[in-house]
């Protein structure tokens, strides 16, 4: 999620967002994962293991889906939160499979497999970069610019697949299995938001959050 806080914002007038994300109809079947090619990553799993292009919680909760701010703030700036946001790679997975961040903040990558990775973002407004990583040692990076969403890989483990969300901004948050998010700090104004699902495509809702207003919203993918 992103800061609640701008640097231009009045926080005794600011409001927040709230809603649900939720997939409308049967979910789509995600492929399972063969991970015979490398043992350490087998064995760390009891069972099969799918792949997460859609992730559907109780009552169709929609997790993995980036909600945030595209229009209406302006030419505001900000200054990137100084504490990272961690993208955990266990069971030869990306935990989270999708994370968000603000432009100029640090990601942390960490390794915490039994066996190495190689860990390849590949952006479209972004330097690109591809680095190896043994067990145990953390990679950090920043992203200067705004990139909605870059899509990352492990060149060794082919399976494995996440996105990185990079905003001009902090308001900005990913749902969880139970499909909610929260965005809060936010100025009151009139705003375009737009949920972004890395299957389903995006959806967009214009909102106005008055002083100290709590906005409900909801999303749904069909």
């Amino acid at each position: 999620m992103g800061r609640a806080k701008s640097s231009s914002g009045d926080a005794a007038t600011e409001g927040e967002l709230l809603g649900t994300v939720t997939l409308a109809g049967q979910a789509p079947r995600n492929h399972t994962i063969n991970m015979a090619a490398d043992p350490e990553c087998a064995k760390s799993h009891a069972g099969p293991v799918t792949s997460e292009e859609v992730v559907v919680g109780a009552a169709n909760a929609l997790a993995n889906v980036i909600i945030y701010i595209s229009e209406g703030l302006g030419t505001q700036s900000f200054d990137p939160p100084k504490e990272p946001v961690v993208m955990e790679q266990k069971g030869c997975q990306y935990q989270g499979h999708v994370v968000a961040i603000e432009a100029g903040q640090k990601l942390r990558v960490e390794n915490s497999d039994s066996t190495s990775h190689n860990i390849h973002p590949i952006p479209a407004n972004n330097r690109e970069w591809n680095r190896s990583q043994p067990q145990g040692v953390a990679i950090e990076a920043t992203f200067g610019r705004e990139e909605i969403a870059i899509p990352v890989k492990c060149n060794i483990h082919p399976w494995m697949k996440g996105y990185i969300a990079v905003f001009k901004h902090p308001y900005f948050a990913v749902t969880g299995k139970d499909g909610e998010f929260v965005i809060k700090g936010i100025p009151p104004g009139t705003y375009t938001i737009t949920a972004w699902q890395e299957k389903l495509g995006t959806s967009t809702q214009k909102v106005t959050i008055g002083p100290k207003e709590e906005k409900n919203v909801e999303f749904v993918f069909r």
